[in-house]
């Protein structure tokens, strides 16, 4: 059994006051194999909001794997993100923008997803796809995950504009073996197979710092379990003064899809974190 835990969009700059506290002791408790964080990490590409990340990522105990998102370039400093885009993320939170963690369990690879010509929509070009389809390429029977920043299909009540070679990067990532995809950018948790590819599962975390919540949902992160050809998907919300345990999704691997097996019998979720912080 294999867990890894999925935090995406830290937005430091917009972080709530004290919440990292409540989110660093959840972390600690739930104890996961990895940490994976699909970018985000600042709100402005700041020096001072990267140093914030950074004391976070230092305050972790367990492994952990990190892609950039677009927030992670600057916005109002264009020279910066024409020229240097990523000079900050490099030095603050690691010098690898597509990085790969591999275990007896598991092969899990990283891909850069941001476009610093068009700041908002990311890229995903057919270089970046072979690549992170190499990762796998002796993966064997070891899980095999992809995480990047910009997700590769959009619910009908999106108003962004999907990333440029998200089509393309889903049916290639089907056909070299890739299981579970991770992602954020967009602030909502969401849990399924591909529309077009059920061989993929789509799982996208909410935001776990900041205050840029959206549709209603609170700050939350999940936590995968991974067992053979099973996966169960927590979320976990803020809930009162720590993060509680409030949905869980499993799903059963079987030949070319994922399905979705019954709901276990449910029981009170139990707080993990009980760090008391302001509200702001």
């Amino acid at each position: 059994m294999t867990r890894v835990l999925h935090l995406s969009d830290l937005h430091y700059g917009r972080e709530r006051a004290g919440l990292e506290e409540a989110l660093l002791s959840a972390i600690d408790r739930l104890d996961p194999d990895l940490v994976a964080i699909s970018g985000d990490f600042t709100q402005r590409a700041r020096v001072s909001q990267f140093a914030r990340a950074r004391g976070f990522l230092d305050r972790l105990t367990q492994p952990w794997l990190a892609v950039p998102g677009n927030h992670d370039t600057p916005l109002d400093n264009l020279w910066v993100r024409m020229f240097a885009p990523w000079k900050r993320y490099r030095s603050a939170i690691s010098p690898e923008l597509e990085p790969r963690h591999e275990t007896e369990s598991m092969v899990v690879v990283g891909v850069n997803t941001v476009n610093r010509f068009a700041w908002q929509r990311g890229r995903l070009s057919e270089r970046r796809i072979e690549r992170a389809c190499a990762g796998f390429a002796e993966a064997g029977e070891r899980a095999r995950i992809v995480v990047l920043h910009h997700p590769l299909q959009h619910g009908p009540e999106v108003e962004k504009r999907l990333m440029r070679g998200a089509g393309a990067a889903l049916r290639r990532f089907a056909d070299c073996g890739a299981q579970i995809v991770l992602s954020g950018h967009l602030h909502q948790t969401v849990v399924a197979p591909f529309r077009a590819h059920p061989g993929l599962l789509f799982v996208q975390a909410g935001t776990g710092l900041s205050d840029r919540l959206r549709g209603g949902e609170r700050n939350t992160f999940n936590l995968l379990t991974l067992s053979g050809p099973r996966v169960s998907v927590e979320t976990w919300g803020l809930e009162g003064e720590g993060f509680n345990l409030i949905g869980t999704k499993r799903y059963l691997r079987d030949g070319d899809r994922w399905e979705r097996l019954p709901d276990a019998e449910a029981q009170a979720p139990e707080m993990v974190s009980t760090v008391r912080f302001p509200l702001v």
